[in-house]
């Protein structure tokens, strides 16, 4: 069963907790204007279904067919969250072989000393209170890479900039109009 279209884009940003897949997602969709849809993880999971991360869990089935709705629609699409690779990665892969369109997915590799520090960071001063460092060490999951090769793998050392530059490159984002509506 195909979804998007030859010319749609679907991103998959994963990675541990604070190792910035928001931000670049957000970043991307600045960059390009109109026609991204942000699929992320939490919004839907914690949000939308107020659900806890288990394997089976509802949020699953509801993030592929948010992002397959959004294909189908024209959107490009980006798909971000920690989306660990033992729930979600068949899910992904389904979703990745059933893209008509360019399809690419990349993991933010983020030491867990990098995960703490920028956890102390974040501007939400009541999830910095509620998420503990003995939670981010327990979510923490040192390259739960997909099977297959699916993704880049990008480290820390890679800058916020040049990682938006990096995907919009590879993705051919950079050079698409965004959309007018």
């Amino acid at each position: 069963m195909g979804v998007g279209h030859g010319g749609t884009r679907l991103v998959v940003v994963r990675g541990n907790s604070a190792s910035g897949k928001s931000s670049v997602a957000a970043g991307i969709r600045e960059r390009f204007g109109r026609g991204v849809a942000l699929v992320g993880q939490d919004n839907l999971r914690r949000i939308v279904l107020r659900e806890s991360d288990l394997p089976g869990a509802a949020n699953i089935g509801l993030i592929d067919t948010v992002a397959r709705y959004a294909l189908d629609a024209g959107y490009h699409v980006v798909v971000e969250g920690i989306l660990y690779a033992d729930r979600y990665g068949d899910m992904l892969a389904a979703l990745i072989r059933d893209h008509r369109g360019v399809s690419h997915c990349y993991y933010l590799d983020i030491p867990i000393e990098d995960t703490l520090t920028r956890h102390a960071t974040k501007a939400d001063l009541a999830y910095r209170t509620r998420v503990t460092e003995r939670e981010l060490r327990t979510w923490y999951r040192e390259r739960d890479l997909l099977p297959g090769r699916l993704e880049t793998v990008i480290g820390a050392d890679s800058a916020l900039p040049d990682t938006i530059d990096r995907i919009m490159n590879d993705t051919g984002l950079a050079g698409l109009p965004a959309h007018d509506n």
